[in-house]
């Protein structure tokens, strides 16, 4: 049995042609054809799932993708013949077994050398994980994924190649994509699946996906509409004309910039980030950066898990100023700080003539309100007008 790539991919939805794809798959030997059908039985209130999920299970088998199922770290799902959405996450159980079984992937599946890293050496355990998700992206099944996650551990090799993978090829359904790897303080080093370290800030100014490979990244994303980003210094920018929402965790980008990539077509955009394991917080000053004319559809902006230091009125200053501002529906802060900054204006009459500048949207403060040194009735009504009740987090609001 065998993976059938040379009968035409129905472009609709509709079953008919999905049938008539079936029955040209089974005429050729290939087992997703019986899935297929079953498929549409099941979607028409007919059939069996765990009959459905056997035959899949065939499938696997035939076509080489059972040992990746039997490692653990891909759980993927089907639809229509292809892997429909896949998530990677590396497990710890498998890992004895995990040399022998990339051996006998690659030996069907030689990896291409990147231009950078060089060839894939089996021999080192922590360029498996690479190895393991090449395998998936470069399978003729994967070719129409709607949604991956890459979680990864071993990201100083597999980042690279997995964005290379992405990049050999058009991905005309991928709308969801998430990329990176997770952290609990950013810069923190990284544990490989070896016990042996990475140090983020290494990469400081030189992305852990080149260039070049992160450029043919976004072009081969025609369809993707969401996209997150975890960790730190993956990527230098992110260029993509109709990605609609892109949400951050850390410094995802190689200058530590949070908001200078090119991406017009965003309505949401959403930013985590705090203290790093220096203890310091960026400065408010990179929220100069979210100007209209660079971000013309954004409607949506929650940076209420980013921490900035505050300087002033803070966050809530810099933003009143924003061209970015009247265009937005709804923004979120995590803090509400203004402080007496000894310039004969106080911090109550700062936040009654800013205040006004955010009647239009639906303004939601993660944290602490504290204006210093007003009186909390005073503050109360200034934050009336913004709709602030119901939305600040009372449990945690301070107002001095």
């Amino acid at each position: 049995m065998r993976f059938v790539d040379d009968v035409a991919v129905p472009v609709s939805g509709e079953w008919e042609a999905w049938l008539a794809y079936a029955d040209a798959l089974t005429a050729a030997g290939d087992p997703r054809g019986e899935a297929i059908r079953l498929e549409h039985l099941q979607e028409n209130g007919g059939g069996d799932a765990a009959e459905l999920a056997e035959v899949y299970g065939q499938v696997e088998r035939a076509l080489g993708l059972d040992p990746l199922r039997g490692d653990g770290s891909w759980q993927f799902t089907w639809s229509r013949g292809f892997i429909d959405k896949a998530v990677f996450r590396l497990v710890a159980e498998t890992a004895p077994q995990r040399r022998a079984l990339v051996e006998r992937l690659l030996a069907d599946l030689p990896l291409p050398e990147l231009p950078l890293s060089g060839a894939f050496d089996p021999t080192d355990p922590e360029q498996w994980e690479a190895a393991l998700i090449d395998v998936l992206l470069s399978h003729p099944a994967s070719r129409l994924l709607a949604g991956l996650e890459l979680h990864l551990t071993d990201y100083h090799h597999s980042a690279e190649r997995a964005a290379a993978a992405l990049a050999r090829r058009q991905w005309p359904r991928l709308e969801s994509l998430y990329f990176g790897h997770d952290f609990d303080t950013l810069y923190e080093h990284h544990e490989t699946s070896t016990g042996n370290r990475i140090e983020p800030e290494t990469y400081l100014h030189d992305a852990v996906v080149p260039k070049e490979v992160e450029r043919a990244l976004w072009r081969s994303l025609p369809a993707l509409r969401t996209l997150e980003l975890e960790g730190a210094f993956l990527f230098d920018d992110v260029e993509h004309e109709t990605l609609t929402h892109l949400r951050t965790r850390g410094a995802v980008f190689s200058d530590g910039s949070l908001f200078a990539f090119s991406a017009p077509g965003l309505t949401s955009l959403e930013v985590e980030i705090g203290h790093d394991i220096h203890g310091v917080v960026g400065t408010n000053a990179q929220l100069e950066e979210l100007q209209a004319a660079s971000y013309p559809l954004l409607r949506s902006l929650d940076l209420s898990e980013a921490h900035f230091d505050p300087d002033g009125a803070g966050d809530f200053a810099v933003l009143a100023e924003s061209s970015l501002l009247p265009q937005l529906a709804y923004l979120g802060i995590r803090d509400l700080v203004i402080e007496d900054t000894d310039d004969d204006r106080d911090p109550l009459t700062v936040l009654t003539e800013l205040a006004p500048r955010f009647a239009h949207l639906d303004l939601h403060v993660d944290g602490d309100i504290d204006i210093e040194g007003a009186d909390d009735q005073d503050v109360d009504r200034v934050l009336a007008a913004l709709g602030l009740g119901e939305h600040a987090d009372t449990d945690d609001a301070d107002v001095d």
